[in-house]
Protein backbone atom coordinates (compact mmCIF):
# COMPACT_ATOMS: atom_id res chain seq x y z
CA UNK A 1 0.00 0.00 0.00
CA UNK A 2 1.42 3.57 -0.76
CA UNK A 3 2.01 5.97 1.98
CA UNK A 4 0.07 9.28 1.73
CA UNK A 5 1.61 12.16 0.28
CA UNK A 6 2.24 14.57 2.98
CA UNK A 7 5.03 16.43 1.37
CA UNK A 8 4.88 20.15 1.56
CA UNK A 9 3.14 21.64 -1.75
CA UNK A 10 4.92 23.71 -4.46
CA UNK A 11 2.59 26.25 -4.06
CA UNK A 12 2.09 28.62 -0.58
CA UNK A 13 -0.96 27.52 0.97
CA UNK A 14 -3.06 30.81 0.03
CA UNK A 15 -2.69 29.67 -3.46
CA UNK A 16 -4.02 25.87 -2.86
CA UNK A 17 -7.11 27.68 -0.51
CA UNK A 18 -7.55 29.85 -3.52
CA UNK A 19 -8.21 27.04 -6.23
CA UNK A 20 -10.12 24.77 -4.29
CA UNK A 21 -12.58 28.38 -3.87
CA UNK A 22 -12.34 29.29 -7.71
CA UNK A 23 -12.84 25.73 -9.08
CA UNK A 24 -15.96 24.78 -6.68
CA UNK A 25 -16.97 28.09 -7.32
CA UNK A 26 -17.07 27.39 -11.13
CA UNK A 27 -18.42 24.30 -10.36
CA UNK A 28 -21.64 25.19 -8.76
CA UNK A 29 -22.15 27.44 -11.53
CA UNK A 30 -22.15 24.29 -13.71
CA UNK A 31 -18.88 24.47 -15.40
CA UNK A 32 -17.39 21.71 -13.24
CA UNK A 33 -14.85 21.67 -10.89
CA UNK A 34 -12.70 17.90 -12.15
CA UNK A 35 -11.50 19.48 -15.10
CA UNK A 36 -9.98 22.52 -14.00
CA UNK A 37 -8.49 20.84 -11.16
CA UNK A 38 -6.89 18.05 -13.37
CA UNK A 39 -5.15 20.50 -15.53
CA UNK A 40 -3.91 22.94 -12.96
CA UNK A 41 -2.46 19.81 -10.69
CA UNK A 42 -0.80 18.44 -13.61
CA UNK A 43 0.13 21.75 -15.19
CA UNK A 44 1.30 23.53 -11.88
CA UNK A 45 3.31 20.41 -10.95
CA UNK A 46 1.76 20.61 -7.65
CA UNK A 47 1.01 16.51 -7.22
CA UNK A 48 2.22 13.45 -8.85
CA UNK A 49 0.20 12.15 -11.91
CA UNK A 50 -0.40 8.82 -10.26
CA UNK A 51 -2.22 10.91 -7.19
CA UNK A 52 -3.87 12.92 -9.24
CA UNK A 53 -7.20 11.23 -9.31
CA UNK A 54 -7.19 10.59 -5.16
CA UNK A 55 -6.11 14.01 -4.82
CA UNK A 56 -9.56 15.21 -6.76
CA UNK A 57 -12.12 12.83 -5.19
CA UNK A 58 -10.71 13.42 -1.60
CA UNK A 59 -10.20 17.43 -2.44
CA UNK A 60 -13.60 18.11 -3.92
CA UNK A 61 -15.71 15.47 -1.71
CA UNK A 62 -16.74 17.88 0.94
CA UNK A 63 -17.84 21.32 -1.19
CA UNK A 64 -19.91 18.91 -3.54
CA UNK A 65 -21.92 17.60 -0.54
CA UNK A 66 -22.51 20.87 0.26
CA UNK A 67 -23.45 21.82 -2.99
CA UNK A 68 -26.07 19.09 -3.41
CA UNK A 69 -27.71 19.89 -0.12
CA UNK A 70 -27.91 23.50 -1.36
CA UNK A 71 -29.86 22.29 -4.77
CA UNK A 72 -32.01 19.51 -3.95
CA UNK A 73 -33.09 22.02 -0.64
CA UNK A 74 -34.38 24.16 -4.15
CA UNK A 75 -35.75 21.52 -6.22
CA UNK A 76 -38.08 18.87 -5.55
CA UNK A 77 -36.54 15.77 -7.78
CA UNK A 78 -38.03 12.50 -8.22
CA UNK A 79 -37.35 10.60 -5.19
CA UNK A 80 -37.31 7.04 -7.06
CA UNK A 81 -34.82 8.02 -10.03
CA UNK A 82 -32.56 10.16 -7.45
CA UNK A 83 -32.00 7.41 -5.15
CA UNK A 84 -31.69 4.58 -8.02
CA UNK A 85 -29.12 6.99 -9.72
CA UNK A 86 -26.81 7.59 -6.87
CA UNK A 87 -27.04 4.10 -5.64
CA UNK A 88 -25.56 2.93 -8.83
CA UNK A 89 -23.38 5.80 -9.04
CA UNK A 90 -21.68 4.80 -5.89
CA UNK A 91 -21.35 1.25 -6.64
CA UNK A 92 -19.58 2.56 -9.96
CA UNK A 93 -17.27 4.57 -7.99
CA UNK A 94 -16.39 1.88 -5.54
CA UNK A 95 -15.43 -1.05 -7.80
CA UNK A 96 -13.97 1.94 -10.37
CA UNK A 97 -11.60 3.37 -7.68
CA UNK A 98 -10.60 -0.29 -6.62
CA UNK A 99 -8.99 -0.65 -9.92
CA UNK A 100 -7.82 2.31 -10.42
CA UNK A 101 -5.81 2.91 -7.14
CA UNK A 102 -3.90 -0.75 -8.61
CA UNK A 103 -2.81 0.93 -11.77
CA UNK A 104 0.76 1.31 -12.69
CA UNK A 105 1.68 5.47 -13.39
CA UNK A 106 1.81 4.94 -16.78
CA UNK A 107 -1.86 3.63 -17.39
CA UNK A 108 -3.12 6.11 -15.18
CA UNK A 109 -1.35 8.91 -16.94
CA UNK A 110 -2.91 7.28 -20.14
CA UNK A 111 -6.47 7.27 -18.66
CA UNK A 112 -6.27 10.42 -17.36
CA UNK A 113 -5.59 11.55 -20.82
CA UNK A 114 -8.39 9.57 -22.02
CA UNK A 115 -10.66 11.14 -19.68
CA UNK A 116 -9.85 14.83 -20.41
CA UNK A 117 -10.31 14.28 -24.33
CA UNK A 118 -14.06 12.62 -23.11
CA UNK A 119 -14.71 15.71 -20.51
CA UNK A 120 -13.35 18.67 -23.37
CA UNK A 121 -15.58 16.82 -25.99
CA UNK A 122 -18.72 17.35 -24.02
CA UNK A 123 -18.24 20.75 -23.08
CA UNK A 124 -17.37 21.37 -26.50
CA UNK A 125 -20.94 20.17 -27.53
CA UNK A 126 -22.14 21.65 -24.84
CA UNK A 127 -21.24 24.56 -26.38
CA UNK A 128 -22.41 23.96 -29.76
CA UNK A 129 -25.42 23.24 -28.62
CA UNK A 130 -24.42 19.43 -29.57
CA UNK A 131 -26.15 18.10 -26.91
CA UNK A 132 -30.55 17.03 -26.54
CA UNK A 133 -32.39 20.03 -24.93
CA UNK A 134 -34.46 17.82 -22.59
CA UNK A 135 -37.97 17.41 -22.10
CA UNK A 136 -40.14 17.78 -19.31
CA UNK A 137 -40.12 14.41 -17.42
CA UNK A 138 -39.77 14.95 -13.62
CA UNK A 139 -38.82 11.38 -13.34
CA UNK A 140 -38.00 8.64 -15.01
CA UNK A 141 -39.60 5.01 -15.35
CA UNK A 142 -39.05 1.65 -16.99
CA UNK A 143 -37.04 1.52 -19.39
CA UNK A 144 -35.49 4.71 -19.33
CA UNK A 145 -34.89 4.51 -15.50
CA UNK A 146 -32.99 1.04 -16.44
CA UNK A 147 -30.85 2.71 -18.88
CA UNK A 148 -30.44 6.00 -16.18
CA UNK A 149 -29.21 3.61 -14.07
CA UNK A 150 -26.67 1.43 -15.61
CA UNK A 151 -25.19 4.90 -17.21
CA UNK A 152 -24.64 6.34 -13.77
CA UNK A 153 -22.92 3.18 -12.60
CA UNK A 154 -20.64 3.48 -15.41
CA UNK A 155 -20.29 7.27 -14.65
CA UNK A 156 -19.41 6.40 -11.35
CA UNK A 157 -16.50 4.52 -12.43
CA UNK A 158 -15.08 7.03 -14.89
CA UNK A 159 -15.53 10.01 -11.77
CA UNK A 160 -12.32 7.33 -10.27
CA UNK A 161 -10.50 8.59 -12.96
CA UNK A 162 -10.97 12.21 -13.21
CA UNK A 163 -13.88 12.66 -15.43
CA UNK A 164 -16.58 14.57 -14.26
CA UNK A 165 -20.06 13.33 -13.73
CA UNK A 166 -21.74 16.17 -14.13
CA UNK A 167 -21.61 16.90 -18.13
CA UNK A 168 -22.27 13.28 -19.12
CA UNK A 169 -25.05 13.19 -16.24
CA UNK A 170 -26.49 16.15 -18.43
CA UNK A 171 -26.34 14.25 -21.52
CA UNK A 172 -27.87 11.33 -20.59
CA UNK A 173 -30.80 13.22 -18.64
CA UNK A 174 -31.57 15.40 -21.28
CA UNK A 175 -31.67 12.57 -23.86
CA UNK A 176 -33.92 10.65 -21.63
CA UNK A 177 -36.21 13.62 -21.73
CA UNK A 178 -35.62 14.92 -18.35
CA UNK A 179 -36.53 18.40 -17.36
CA UNK A 180 -33.57 20.73 -17.41
CA UNK A 181 -34.74 21.89 -13.52
CA UNK A 182 -34.45 18.76 -12.33
CA UNK A 183 -31.24 17.52 -14.32
CA UNK A 184 -28.73 19.75 -11.75
CA UNK A 185 -30.18 18.72 -8.55
CA UNK A 186 -29.54 15.00 -9.45
CA UNK A 187 -26.41 15.73 -10.93
CA UNK A 188 -25.04 17.03 -8.02
CA UNK A 189 -26.42 14.62 -5.89
CA UNK A 190 -24.77 11.70 -7.49
CA UNK A 191 -21.32 13.54 -7.54
CA UNK A 192 -22.15 14.55 -3.24
CA UNK A 193 -22.48 11.02 -2.84
CA UNK A 194 -19.38 9.39 -6.02
CA UNK A 195 -16.88 11.55 -4.48
CA UNK A 196 -16.92 10.31 -1.02
CA UNK A 197 -17.35 6.64 -1.71
CA UNK A 198 -14.16 7.16 -4.37
CA UNK A 199 -12.46 9.13 -1.72
CA UNK A 200 -12.86 6.39 0.81
CA UNK A 201 -10.88 3.89 -0.82
CA UNK A 202 -8.27 6.19 -2.39
CA UNK A 203 -7.93 6.99 1.82
CA UNK A 204 -7.32 3.80 2.49
CA UNK A 205 -4.99 3.26 -0.38
CA UNK A 206 -2.67 6.52 0.85
CA UNK A 207 -2.25 7.59 -3.01
CA UNK A 208 -2.85 11.27 -2.66
CA UNK A 209 -1.71 14.44 -1.85
CA UNK A 210 -3.21 15.23 1.82
CA UNK A 211 -2.29 18.82 1.93
CA UNK A 212 -3.50 19.61 -1.30
CA UNK A 213 -6.29 17.62 -0.77
CA UNK A 214 -6.86 19.41 2.13
CA UNK A 215 -6.52 23.21 0.79
CA UNK A 216 -9.28 22.60 -2.04
CA UNK A 217 -11.71 21.16 0.75
CA UNK A 218 -11.26 24.19 2.93
CA UNK A 219 -11.10 26.41 -0.10
CA UNK A 220 -13.87 24.90 -2.10
CA UNK A 221 -16.54 25.24 0.73
CA UNK A 222 -16.75 29.10 0.79
CA UNK A 223 -16.03 29.01 -2.85
CA UNK A 224 -19.67 27.08 -3.14
CA UNK A 225 -21.34 29.05 -0.53
CA UNK A 226 -20.74 32.34 -2.68
CA UNK A 227 -21.36 30.82 -6.08
CA UNK A 228 -24.98 29.93 -4.40
CA UNK A 229 -25.65 32.94 -2.31
CA UNK A 230 -24.22 36.09 -4.25
CA UNK A 231 -24.06 35.04 -7.61
CA UNK A 232 -26.17 32.52 -8.54
CA UNK A 233 -25.35 33.42 -12.69
CA UNK A 234 -22.49 33.80 -14.50
CA UNK A 235 -21.92 34.18 -18.34
CA UNK A 236 -19.42 31.23 -18.95
CA UNK A 237 -19.19 30.73 -22.17
CA UNK A 238 -16.34 32.23 -23.03
CA UNK A 239 -14.82 30.51 -19.69
CA UNK A 240 -15.63 26.60 -21.29
CA UNK A 241 -13.94 27.69 -24.51
CA UNK A 242 -10.94 28.24 -22.57
CA UNK A 243 -11.27 24.82 -20.28
CA UNK A 244 -11.32 22.87 -23.55
CA UNK A 245 -8.14 24.37 -24.57
CA UNK A 246 -6.43 23.72 -21.53
CA UNK A 247 -7.98 20.53 -21.28
CA UNK A 248 -6.67 19.27 -24.53
CA UNK A 249 -2.98 21.08 -23.56
CA UNK A 250 -2.72 19.11 -20.54
CA UNK A 251 -3.99 15.62 -22.35
CA UNK A 252 -1.11 16.01 -24.41
CA UNK A 253 1.21 16.47 -21.59
CA UNK A 254 0.11 13.50 -19.95
CA UNK A 255 0.09 11.43 -22.92
CA UNK A 256 4.37 12.63 -23.41
CA UNK A 257 4.21 11.90 -19.47
CA UNK A 258 3.22 7.96 -20.00
CA UNK A 259 5.43 7.93 -23.22
CA UNK A 260 8.48 9.31 -21.67
CA UNK A 261 8.06 6.64 -18.35
CA UNK A 262 7.31 3.55 -20.18
CA UNK A 263 10.88 3.95 -22.16
CA UNK A 264 13.38 1.39 -20.07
Amino acid sequence: MDSTDSRPPRWPLAALYGLGFAVNFLDTLGVGSFATTTATLKLGRLVDDDRIPGTLNVGNALPTMLEALLFITLVPVDRLTLVLMVVAGCIGAWFGTGVVVGLPRTQIQRAMALALVVTAGFIALRQLDGLPSGGDATGLTGAALLVAVLASTLIGALTSLGIGNYAPTMALLYLLGMSPLMVFPIMATCAALILPTAALRFHRSGRYSRPVARALALGGLPGVLVAFYLVRSLEVGLLRWLVVGVLCYTCIQLYRSSLQGSRP
